[in-house]
């Protein structure tokens, strides 16, 4: 579907109201070919996780009326590779897989509201795929990061995640407030789900990060817990604006692909972002 609502109704102690929202921005991707350049960047190689995914523009395209990123199994030399190399980005001398990760920086970024992905997730073994933001000051994690969806193993069991993490006082270790839930969770009362699209939303204002999937409340997180630590300069990093990321990671938490499942498909039919009129 492709209407754009603007408002909700929400139940209070037994009684309706209306809570107005306003379309701020959205992504329909309703064309065909390469996303929208006006509101996203790619990433490109090797980025995080020791991921096996070499990240690429090509994966990722629009048609008929979806965001299609594609893991593919496929070589690509690495043009960084040195066998000397400490970095796990450098010492690879090649990709076996290709994927995409697109994201606003830069170009769409805000502050608080109502963020909805309508999306269908690869459940292959070894996908990753993820729906999340980042702020737009200091490095990781003192930037604060929002995943308003992750898919991936926990103990060999696939996981829906839901999670905020900030930073403490050790630089690129994260404090997390993290929502685990088993995917069984979600198939034992509807085999069919992973075959179905599904709606993650996060309600962001100055008191919570709230995160849903299909209007089930997954994970809240209240702000005033989420300081940072002195890297961050006891800042808050969820009341500043966040930029958006839509990615499929391979490997590392999504677990050793099945190379038999590709390629897989992470279909988004919208991004949209709402905020209070």
């Amino acid at each position: 579907m492709k209407s754009c609502a603007f408002f909700f109704l929400f139940s209070l102690t037994g009684t309706l109201y209306a809570q107005d929202w306003k379309l701020v921005w959205s992504d329909e991707f309703n064309i065909e070919g390469k996303p929208d350049s006006t509101n996203w960047n790619y990433e490109q190689g090797f980025v995080r996780n020791e991921e096996l995914q070499w990240y690429q523009a090509d994966n990722a395209h629009c048609k008929d009326g979806l965001l299609i990123i594609e893991g593919r199994r496929e070589e690509v030399p690495n043009p960084r590779y040195n066998p000397q190399a400490k970095d796990w980005r450098n010492s690879r001398p090649q990709a076996l897989y290709t994927s995409s990760s697109i994201t606003s920086r830069n170009k769409k970024s805000f502050l608080y509201g109502r963020f909805e992905v309508r999306a269908r997730i690869p459940l292959a073994r070894g996908s990753w795929p993820a729906i999340w933001t980042l702020g737009n000051t200091m490095e990781w994690p003192s930037c604060g990061e929002i995943d308003i969806m992750e898919y991936y193993l926990i103990k060999g069991v696939p996981h829906i995640l839901a999670n905020a993490a900030w930073g403490g006082e050790q630089r690129y270790k994260a404090i997390w407030d993290s929502s685990t839930l088993p995917l069984s969770h979600f198939t034992e009362p509807d085999p069919d789900w992973g075959s179905k699209f599904h709606i993650w939303r996060m309600d962001w204002d100055e008191q919570a990060i709230k995160l849903y999937l299909d209007d089930e409340l997954l994970n809240e997180i209240p702000l005033d817990k989420t300081t940072n630590g002195n890297l961050g300069y006891y800042s808050n990093p969820f009341k500043q604006e966040h930029y958006i990321l839509l990615n499929l990671a391979l490997g590392s938490n999504g677990g050793e692909p099945d190379d038999t499942a590709f390629p897989l498909l992470y279909e988004i039919d919208y991004v949209r972002v709402y905020q209070k009129k």
